[in-house]
């Protein structure tokens, strides 16, 4: 059954590549976060790809897309829905909001105050939103691809580390290469153009339920205990590093199993391995560790700090 995984991620990736150049590591950690069912977060500056990334994977699976442009005046109400009174029928009906949809892309999310980032927290951990009272689901192939700039911090709202958390990846986009980019403007200079998307011959997957299909192979792909242990390794070393002074909480611990997991069935295997752990290990902690101020000063990043307890970490043979 792992062939179906490995079949339909190689049809995505076949289809990104129409429209995306280079972002090998970028496509492979949003198709980690779309196979174990989370949440990521994207940091690039404006103009590398990443609404286009989003509405291109969309396109692909055949999903729903929602985008929602996150501004300093924006309301709860504007991404959950709201109850709206019918004169006529003198009966509320509930106006769905943009958070209803399969792939919702929170552009910017940062730039909104934290009483409308917290409208996302029930749809993210539960699947669900709580309107006037009343549950509604979501979507069961519901994911959040929120985006941030790292370079504007004027007028933006750092999201807190509870609602970071919530998200299984940080993704970093950075620049193409020289190659990458020229082969960009070659692209453009042909004809092709980001805004007509609908003009690139796309073939969406075959099966309507391949996602699903690819979530229930991710769940059945195993670890091993010892590989479990070196994941609990890892987690409990980001606490006592001496550059952190928050390290990654138990959700981490399940985030990085379930990712590593969704990596290795996209490889092929029926089981996880220290190299999967390993090859996401940064994508999954990096938004959930805390520096030292000191630290920060001497130029430790999360990144560096999580490469130095790879290599400490004893790798079980």
């Amino acid at each position: 059954m792992l062939q179906n995984v490995s079949s339909t991620i190689e049809h995505i990736n076949t289809e990104l590549r129409k429209v995306i150049v280079g972002q090998d590591e970028v496509i492979e950690q949003v198709l980690v976060a779309l196979l174990a069912e989370g949440h990521a977060l994207v940091e690039g500056v404006p103009g590398t790809a990443k609404t286009l990334l989003v509405k291109t994977l969309a396109r692909i699976i055949g999903a729903d897309f929602s985008r929602i442009q996150f501004t300093p005046d924006l309301m709860p109400s504007d991404i959950t829905g709201t109850n709206v009174f019918n004169t006529a029928t003198s009966v509320f009906s509930l106006r769905r909001g943009p958070v209803f949809t399969d792939i919702l892309l929170a552009d910017e999310i940062n730039r909104t105050p934290p009483k409308t980032q917290a409208a996302l927290l029930e749809a993210m951990e539960e699947r669900q939103v709580t309107i006037d009272g009343e549950v509604h689901p979501l979507s069961p192939l519901f994911i959040v691809l929120a985006t941030e700039n790292p370079i504007e911090y004027e007028g933006t709202y750092p999201l807190p580390e509870a609602q970071l958390d919530r998200f299984l990846l940080k993704i970093i986009i950075d620049y193409p290469s020289a190659e990458e980019e020229a082969r960009i403007v070659a692209a453009w200079d042909e004809g092709f153009n980001a805004r007509r998307l609908d003009q690139v011959d796309i073939h969406p997957l075959p099966e309507a339920d391949a996602i699903p299909h690819c979530r229930a192979e991710v769940r059945r792909t195993r670890m091993e205990p010892g590989v479990q242990n070196y994941v609990v390794q890892i987690i409990r070393r980001t606490r006592e590093h001496p550059a952190v002074a928050y390290g990654a909480s138990p959700r981490a611990a399940v985030a990085l199993l379930l990712c590593s997991k969704a990596l290795a069935a996209m490889r092929g295997r029926e089981f996880a391995t220290p190299d999967d752990v390993r090859d996401i290990a940064r994508a999954t902690l990096r938004h959930r560790l805390t520096l030292r101020a000191e630290a920060e000063l001497d130029g430790a990043t999360a990144d560096s700090v999580i490469t130095d307890i790879l290599n400490t970490v004893e790798v079980p043979r």
